[in-house]
């Protein structure tokens, strides 16, 4: 039994040793494999570093709006007799758009007109008359006091008759008419809306960090959505005297000119004023810099014992247009950094050079 034993303890001591020895064998020939394995070598494309012109904006968002604009509405209620005009049309200042029955007005006009001349002479007749001792001052003022009459009520009927049109205060452009010929008009009923739209203008607010940087007649430029392609050039002309105390923002109005009129009133846009240009800047592709929590990177290509080596480099990201950004701390003239391909490297990674245009914007956006 004894014998038993110490044959299975021996089977169990050799199994295990072998084992062991297979695993130490094991790991020895992987040390001296990953030893003698060549160094990885990954490829990147890069760009070589040269100062540039760099102008900085102050970017802000807004609603354009017309120069002046205003929804014309009935002063005075009463049946349309006549419209004088046509949705869309452009019209003067003073033109009347809208005429209200005022027949009863009118010839009560015209009777009052009918009058004025026999008061007028009267007043003055009696006014020669009074100054000659002729007449008591009793029938000189009542005269006086006949003649202004008569004029008020012809101004008032002027005035009346001119509330019961509807008249453009200014040229401009009128938009759908809302009214309809023989249609009863009531008071501050809405009629059309007309905008003046030669020049249209942008409110926006700044923050109060920026007020140092803005003055009257800066240039913005301004990008809608309508025409992406297309910048509109228009410039400062008026800033608010006083900064929201809750927000810390400042308004800001810009002028556009519209000649072509394809700005229209409501339409969202972008504003970017023009800062002073700053030269011998360092400009990067966008795709170059790794963003992290923890700072922003780039990887500089530095050449070591003939071998090329991407060093991560710390740098200072300020303002991003599109595709490139301003670079403010961290590189300089001649360096070349690493454009794409960065995600696999770590500092001090060996790189290869290659061409690729995978990080070239397309000439057209694909549809979806």
């Amino acid at each position: 039994m004894k014998k038993w034993t110490f044959i299975m303890l021996v089977v169990a001591i050799l199994l295990f040793g072998s084992v062991i020895g297979f695993n130490m064998f094991k790991q020895t020939k992987i040390a001296e494999y990953m030893a003698n394995m060549p160094e990885p070598e990954f490829p990147v494309t890069v760009t070589t570093l040269s100062p540039e012109t760099w102008t900085p904006t102050i970017n802000a968002i807004g609603f354009i709006e017309p120069i002046q604009g205003v929804t014309l509405t009935a002063q005075a209620s009463g049946q349309i007799d006549r419209i004088n005009f046509d949705s869309g049309i452009q019209v003067k200042e003073g033109d009347v758009l809208v005429e209200v029955d005022s027949k009863v007005e009118k010839a009560q006009l015209q009777s009052s007109q009918a009058k004025l001349p026999a008061a007028k002479a009267k007043y003055i007749r009696y006014k020669d008359l009074y100054a000659k001792g002729s007449i008591s001052k009793e029938a000189y003022d009542e005269a006086q006091a006949n003649y202004l009459s008569l004029s008020a009520d012809i101004a008032s009927l002027k005035a009346s008759i001119e509330r019961r049109t509807v008249t453009a205060p200014f040229a401009g452009t009128v938009g759908l008419r809302n009214v309809f010929l023989g249609q009863f008009l009531e008071t501050g009923h809405d009629v059309v809306r007309l905008e003046d739209m030669s020049v249209m203008r942008l409110r926006f607010t700044v923050p109060q960090t920026d007020i140092s940087k803005i003055y009257v007649d800066q240039q913005v430029n301004i990008v809608v959505d309508s025409y992406p392609d297309k910048t509109f050039e228009g410039s400062i002309t008026a800033i608010a005297p006083a900064v929201n105390a809750q927000s810390g923002l400042i308004q800001v109005q810009a002028q556009i000119p519209n000649s072509e009129g394809k700005l229209r009133s409501g339409m969202f846009a972008r504003a970017s004023i023009i800062l002073p240009s700053l030269k011998e800047q360092i400009i990067v592709p966008q795709t170059a810099i790794t963003y992290t929590l923890y700072g922003d990177s780039v990887y500089v290509l530095e050449e070591q014992e003939g071998v090329q080596r991407a060093i991560q480099t710390i740098v200072k990201v300020g303002e991003r247009k599109g595709s490139i950004a301003h670079i403010i701390e961290g590189l300089k003239p001649n360096q070349t950094i690493v454009t794409s391909g960065q995600v696999r490297l770590s500092n001090g990674s060996k790189v290869k050079i290659v061409e690729s245009d995978a990080t070239t914007p397309p000439a057209q956006t694909p549809m979806l």
